[in-house]
């Protein structure tokens, strides 16, 4: 076996692909941080991890009962986290997301005072575990006399996110068809038992490997959007926790210890979300696909990253699935780069897995 066929197969472990969890929060909490820019995708992500017939049902129930939540975690992009570990993790990349944000800011013309006064406005309309709409919430900021005019809004609720005021909870029902929504909550009461870890930064990078690894520092960095050096330090930190199984083009790291139990059953063939962990967190993207199919995947031009088809961990295809009402139950179809790595029962089966996931 090369080296490539050997990190695919660990990082399938890592990500538990073939080592899958028993609940959609031990999924959750191994990955630490799962791309959720579509709200069906990273709910998709976590389901395609965890063993059974996991149903987008079962997904947001741990939304409603507080084990998960959906912020701006990082790269000012959202990502599903479990609740407790939210505010150290805002603790560590928040600050950079802000000073990202804040060309953004002077060009909306949202400054502190004025965050501060909508940051006063939620906190009194959620408080006592109050729950509102993204609607509902801007048309309490308009009452405060806080616009939210064009995409001033958008701008405050992630600036409000970050400062760790609210965070996306419970999903708003909706009748037909998957949910789309959830309802905003302040951070303070929905999270129950936040964690504390000793060495914030060590236990960043050490989550990072142990639903990432074999990776390295340049990953880390990119996926955290970290400072390079920052990122060495962090690897530094955690290293009593890592073993180094690979040094090119630098330490290449896996959890030492324990790592996720193999299964035997899970599938070989499936298919992933938008945004996909086990393609987008890595500074080189060609270890799981061939470079010719890079641009076919993305990111595009305007962000967007395909859902993808994996067959024995490299990328063979994209496919394509509308969740509005009544769509939600068409069968997804499949685009194959290559009919080399697997059947067509195979992708078959990995896609009936998906619509059995969205249709429940």
């Amino acid at each position: 076996m090369d080296a490539a066929s050997t990190t695919r197969d660990e990082r399938l472990r890592s990500h538990r692909l073939s080592a899958p969890a028993r609940s959609v929060a031990d999924t959750a909490r191994h990955m630490l941080a799962t791309q959720g820019q579509e709200f069906w995708g990273g709910r998709w992500a976590l389901a395609a991890r965890t063993s059974g017939r996991t149903t987008i049902r079962d997904v947001d129930a741990a939304f409603d009962g507080g084990d998960i939540v959906r912020s701006w975690t990082m790269r000012g992009t959202i990502h599903v986290i479990p609740a407790e570990d939210l505010a150290w993790v805002l603790s560590i990349t928040g600050e950079r997301q802000r000073r990202q944000a804040a060309a953004v800011h002077r060009a909306e013309g949202i400054d502190g005072p004025e965050l501060d006064q909508a940051e006063a406005a939620v906190r009194a309309a959620l408080g006592g575990g109050n729950r509102l709409t993204r609607k509902e919430l801007f048309e309490v900021l308009e009452l405060a006399g806080v616009s939210t005019a064009k995409q001033r809004g958008y701008h405050l609720l992630v600036a409000l996110s970050l400062r760790g005021v609210v965070c996306q909870g419970p999903v708003v029902p909706r009748e037909s068809g998957p949910t789309r929504e959830q309802y905003l909550v302040l951070v303070d009461e929905w999270v129950r038992e936040p964690a504390t870890p000793g060495d914030p930064l060590a236990e960043y990078f050490f989550r990072f490997i142990a639903s990432h690894g074999p990776a390295g520092a340049r990953d880390f960095a990119w996926w955290s959007s970290l400072p390079l050096g920052t990122a060495r330090s962090a690897a530094e930190a955690a290293s009593d926790r890592l073993v180094v199984v690979g040094d090119e083009p630098e330490p290449q790291y896996i959890v030492a210890g324990k790592r996720p139990r193999l299964v035997p059953t899970a599938p070989q063939v499936v298919a992933l979300p938008p945004f996909e962990e086990y393609y987008i967190s890595y500074a080189d993207r060609t270890v799981p696909c061939a470079p010719e199919f890079l641009t076919a995947i993305g990111p595009s031009m305007n962000g967007i990253v395909r859902p993808i088809i994996v067959a024995r961990g490299q990328i063979v295809g994209v496919w394509t699935h509308s969740v509005a009402v009544g769509r939600h139950a068409d069968d997804p179809i499949p685009e194959l780069f290559t009919a080399e790595l697997s059947t067509d029962e195979e992708v078959a089966a990995a896609l009936d897995r998906y619509r059995n996931f969205i249709t429940a």
